[in-house]
């Protein structure tokens, strides 16, 4: 019989591994390795308190609460001619916003803004502008967005924070506007991208997380997502009163109340929640 060279091989290499087998299964125990357990990022518990009518023309892309008031932003697309560009006071009982400011929507798509030491901070999309209010609502001051896209805009009291749809947090010097540093945001150890709307509540960084229905618990100084909301009931609740009602985007947070309120861009409600 020819010798064939590879089927000797497969035997030897059969042998080995079954010499191998053997060795383990006589020794009175084979060590194995502990499973490393992930702890699982706790779900943040609520339950409904309320709901207000929302302006269905309203293209949302922010929300905050303001001295008892709520604020809303929005922004102007092609695909809904009917949005602007504008932030202003909405009236709870019909939905309508007051508007304070409100940008060229063939020029500005108006993005998140935020109010600090008696000024309005408002951003926008992709032109890389940024508007700076007084309290009475006149533009004082722009600047550069420090990304190539605004999303949403917070403070924790001393620093704008911002979010540009990506993983991270980038901190802004209200004076100077300019970057203070950057926290990366991360889940399980990974990135979280599409960071959105932000939210400051009692020294931790709430965003919703863009086109999903989970809003994030955020951790400033490290960044670690430490708890989680399903608002997805809501999102199917505004859907089926409302047909065109689009990504869920718009948290605020009333600290007098404690009461938490968010929508999304044309949906028919306002919904505000006791977090837990």
């Amino acid at each position: 019989m020819k010798f064939d060279s590879k089927l000797a091989k497969r035997f030897l290499g059969a042998f080995i591994v079954l010499g191998i087998l053997a060795h383990y299964s006589c020794k009175d125990e084979v060590e194995v390795e502990d499973s490393v357990e992930v702890e699982s990022i706790p779900s943040i518990s609520y339950e409904f308190s309320t709901s207000y009518p929302h302006d269905t023309t309203a293209f949302t892309e922010g929300l905050l609460m303001h001295e008892g008031k709520l604020f809303e932003s929005t922004g102007a697309t092609e695909q809904f001619p009917q949005t602007k560009s504008l932030f202003g006071m909405v009236d709870l009982a019909s939905g309508k916003i007051s508007p304070k400011a409100q940008l060229d929507g063939a020029v500005y798509f108006g993005e998140g803004i935020c109010h600090l030491n008696d000024k309005w901070y408002q951003l926008t999309y992709k032109s890389r502008k940024g508007f700076v209010y007084d309290a009475n609502y006149n533009k004082i001051g722009e600047f550069q967005i420090p990304s190539l896209e605004g999303w949403g805009m917070t403070t924790d009291g001393k620093e704008l924070i911002m979010s540009d749809g990506s993983s991270k947090l980038t901190y802004l010097n209200p004076e100077s506007l300019k970057v203070t540093k950057e926290v990366p945001v991360t889940e399980y150890g990974y990135p979280i991208e599409k960071l959105n709307e932000l939210e400051y509540i009692d020294g931790y960084i709430y965003a919703n997380v863009w086109m999903t229905n989970t809003v994030v618990k955020i951790e400033p100084s490290s960044g670690e997502v430490v708890g989680k909301m399903d608002l997805s009931a809501y999102a199917q609740d505004a859907g089926q009163i409302y047909p065109m009602a689009q990504e869920m985007n718009g948290i605020a947070y009333n600290p007098e109340t404690k009461k938490f309120l968010f929508t999304g861009k044309l949906w028919p409600k306002i919904y505000e929640i006791d977090l837990e």
